[in-house]
């Protein structure tokens, strides 16, 4: 069985994510969603709000091979625990890819067995991050295009 292993922090998912999640989830028997619990950013939502929000929209979308969960330390030895085979990273921008492929090759150095597939979500979801996402929701603007409902409908009830 071919695993692979698509990390991040999602806070909150996007559309974006989301399309790079369906992408990846064709390549792979089983897509390991893997919410990081070490990240270094003030996150918005918790943990486990945004696993919540990961399931449901992969449920929304039909992707049974996706399982969330959460992970801690360093993504390689999450991988050998999972058995994985690949750590998927999306890119939207060239900026996107220096620290991306940085990571990829220390990865290697920590682990040759696992490798990093980089995948693009389609051009019109390229300028999306979850923290302008986040700036435009706290300033009250329209974010229907960039998230799904349920993660629209969390954000403002998180923002107030």
């Amino acid at each position: 069985m071919r695993k692979g292993i698509y990390p991040g922090s999602f806070d909150p998912i996007t559309n974006g994510h989301l399309d790079v999640l369906a992408r990846a989830a064709r390549l792979f028997d089983e897509l390991v969603v893997a919410v990081a619990r070490d990240n270094q950013k003030a996150s918005l939502f918790t943990m486990e709000e945004r696993v919540a929000m990961i399931e449901a929209s992969a449920r929304e979308m039909g992707l049974e091979n996706v399982r969330v969960t959460l992970f801690s330390g360093l993504l390689v030895e999450f991988a050998k625990q999972e058995q994985a085979c690949a750590v998927v990273r999306g890119l939207r921008a060239i900026s996107d890819f220096e620290f991306e492929f940085q990571m990829a090759l220390m990865n290697r150095k920590l682990d040759p067995q696992v490798e990093t597939i980089f995948l693009t979500p389609r051009e019109e979801l390229t300028y999306i991050s979850s923290r302008i996402v986040k700036e435009i929701a706290r300033l009250g603007g329209d974010i229907s295009a960039f998230v799904p409902d349920s993660v629209a409908k969390a954000l403002r009830k998180k923002l107030g």
